[in-house]
């Protein structure tokens, strides 16, 4: 079992749940790692940063959950022993469970375990082996969990989702704006690094894992990319507004109606998925708003900084999110208060993207009002 160092056990029937998916006859012995869901206990009722992660954990793990297995998120994980010291899916292996690990196991006295655990807990165990690289978690990279499951799925084992009504296990999120962003940015630059890398989904699970599965990898690894069309979309229509510039149909005109349909379904579609998750519908807002904020902040950066990591001018680096704040910052996060906190690049991005819709506005509505203006004279 891992977690991490935030997060405590707040369910007793966590790891009997886990043994069960293990020890069971007929799916059991396929199975490299149980995994629950990532919970936050200090969200606030309207999720104003969006961090709640409710809809990832109920829509899209649970999706995940049909086509193989969801991802290793790093925490909240039970994995198997043998998986995780590089040994491959084999249909014998129910056989060899049966036939030798229970029998090592029964044979070995409690003093011969005690000694082989204290050398596993010393500093230098993974010193001059292959842990880390063909065995173990796959370091080198700010999302090796992902990475790591990937690399299970690829050797022919599966995974199962377990989301008991009674969170299994809790930690603490981010209760600043600027908290948010760095997560997000670590998130989105990881995953976009492992897109690039020879573990791509694609280019590792060729032949491996199903299409779908590998497809379901990729929602994350272009988390960052995806931050130039919403640039593009926040940027192009503000200006074309500033020029006079129509760039969609008039409402009067019938090819109106696959932008309308588009844009009604998409938001009604996830409205039912964050009421429907236990969400608010001031909630699902402030989460609309926090998508928009980090795909043109923390994903653009992660993306510039894995370009500049190709092009040789910079180093990888594993960004710590803090989860301490001052009394103040604690205070005004239950009001629901944003917090912006000091000044950072992100915020440049943020203000400036707001100028450049209020100028738009502001010099089209006084145009309206103008235009107003000039037929009411003649009626005065």
């Amino acid at each position: 079992m891992n977690v991490d160092c935030n997060t405590y056990s707040s369910n007793s029937n966590t790891v009997r749940d886990a043994l069960c998916f293990f020890l069971d006859e007929e799916m059991g012995h396929k199975l490299g790692f149980v995994q629950y869901p990532q919970n936050y206990d200090n969200m606030t009722k309207n999720n104003i940063y969006g961090n709640s992660l409710h809809v990832i954990n109920e829509v899209e793990m649970g999706g995940m959950d049909s086509l193989g297995g969801p991802l290793y998120v790093g925490t909240g994980c039970f994995h198997r022993r043998e998986i995780l010291c590089g040994r491959r899916f084999t249909k014998e292996y129910q056989e060899d469970w049966n036939r030798g690990i229970k029998g090592r196991i029964q044979d070995t006295s409690i003093d011969e375990i005690e000694e082989k655990a204290k050398s596993l807990a010393t500093c230098t165990s993974e010193h001059d082996t292959q842990w880390g690289d063909e065995i173990g978690l796959k370091y080198n990279c700010p999302m090796e969990d992902v990475i790591t499951g990937l690399a299970i799925h690829c050797r022919g084992w599966e995974s199962v989702y377990n989301n008991p009504t009674r969170p299994a296990f809790t930690g603490l999120g981010p209760t600043t704006l600027a908290q948010t962003l760095l997560q997000h940015k670590r998130w989105s630059e990881g995953s976009f690094s492992i897109f690039l890398s020879k573990y791509c989904p694609f280019l590792f699970g060729h032949g491996k894992t199903k299409l779908r599965h590998q497809m379901s990898y990729c929602i994350y690894g272009l988390w960052a990319p995806n931050s130039l069309p919403t640039l593009y979309y926040v940027i192009i229509p503000s200006l074309a507004l500033l020029k006079g510039i129509p760039l969609f149909p008039k409402i009067t005109s019938p090819w109106i109606a696959p932008f309308i349909y588009a844009f009604c379904v998409k938001n009604m579609y996830s409205l039912y998925e964050a009421l429907s998750c236990g969400g608010t519908l001031k909630g699902w807002w402030n989460g609309q708003r926090m998508w928009l904020v980090k795909r043109i902040t923390s994903f653009l950066f992660g993306a510039i900084d894995i370009v500049r990591k190709l092009l040789g001018l910079s180093k990888m680096t594993f960004a710590v999110t803090p989860k301490v704040s001052s009394e103040d910052e604690s205070k005004r996060y239950e009001q629901e208060i944003m917090e912006f906190g000091s000044s950072t690049p992100e915020y440049v991005i943020i203000a400036t993207i707001g100028l450049f819709w209020l100028i738009p506005f502001t010099v089209t509505l006084a145009s309206f009002g103008f235009v107003m203006l000039d037929f009411l004279v003649p009626i005065v």
